[in-house]
């Protein structure tokens, strides 16, 4: 079984493309924790790299999970530059779970935080071709469950980027613009932790409001169809947002909805 963590579609994308190789199921990793895992024979985790180190709800949810002692495990991570310390940070809970790591590699992928740093992830699409023959040799490896670590030391610098978590990635954190917020609920139904809710303004309008949880995956920012999730306050350009392209809003929308 492959278990994901997606924003926009990219490590969905990448799931799929092992699971279509090996015969794995895919889930999203929140389903993993009320599904019997004991009988697995081969399990992956494939998610992001975010500010240098793993999405902080991947490792809070493996913790919990009730994973078998002799299985195959791996771990792809489908980011827009680095590892970090992504890879290692789960390998340090598996350890804990007395599970050994058997393989783990990374494969880079249009970056979707570029649109904070005002360049267009769209214009990032040359990656998928660059790197499709290192995703066959990924998907070749697991199918043989070769041994092999790619990528999953620890990294000293990306543990430094953890100093800016309380000032640039804070500021950065998606922000709804009342004025263009229509109430669809798009981003609360793609948000991956629940972290948007529907609230009711004192006009009687609906509108969308984030808690202090965001995993900063940016996907309520990508797929609002009004634009209306901003960063730092600056508006959101329609061309500037992103998915995969083999990944509809309706696939996030489903695998989102499992959680209620």
């Amino acid at each position: 079984m492959i278990l994901y963590f997606s924003g926009t579609g990219n490590n969905l994308a990448v799931a799929r493309a092992i699971a279509e190789h090996t015969g794995e199921s895919v889930q999203p990793l929140y389903n993993a924790l009320n599904i019997n895992l004991l009988q697995e024979k081969r399990i992956g985790f494939v998610y992001p790299c975010y500010n240098g180190d793993v999405p902080k709800v991947v490792p809070h949810w493996i913790e919990q999970l009730n994973l078998p002692q002799q299985a195959y495990y791996f771990i792809v991570i489908a980011s827009g530059l680095q590892a970090g310390n992504a890879i290692w940070s789960v390998e340090q809970v598996l350890n804990k779970k007395g599970i050994q790591l058997n393989y783990c590699h990374k494969i880079r992928v249009p970056d979707n935080s570029a649109l904070a740093f005002g360049r267009n992830p769209n214009d990032q699409q040359w990656k998928f071709q660059r790197f499709a023959a290192r995703l066959e040799q990924i998907k070749k490896d697991i199918a043989s469950e070769k041994n092999a670590h790619h990528y999953g030391w620890r990294d000293p610098l990306a543990s430094l980027m953890k100093l800016f978590d309380k000032t640039v990635f804070n500021a950065l954190q998606p922000a709804v613009n009342a004025q263009k917020c229509i109430g669809c609920g798009i981003c609360a139904k793609v948000c991956a932790v629940q972290n948007i809710a529907l609230v009711t303004d004192e006009a009687g309008n609906k509108i969308a409001q984030h808690g202090q949880q965001c995993e900063f995956c940016l996907a309520c920012v990508h797929f609002c169809p009004q634009q209306a999730v901003e960063l730092s306050h600056k508006p959101t350009q329609k061309d500037f947002q992103y998915h995969h392209p083999n990944v509809m809003l309706k696939d996030l929308i489903v695998t989102n909805d499992k959680m209620k």
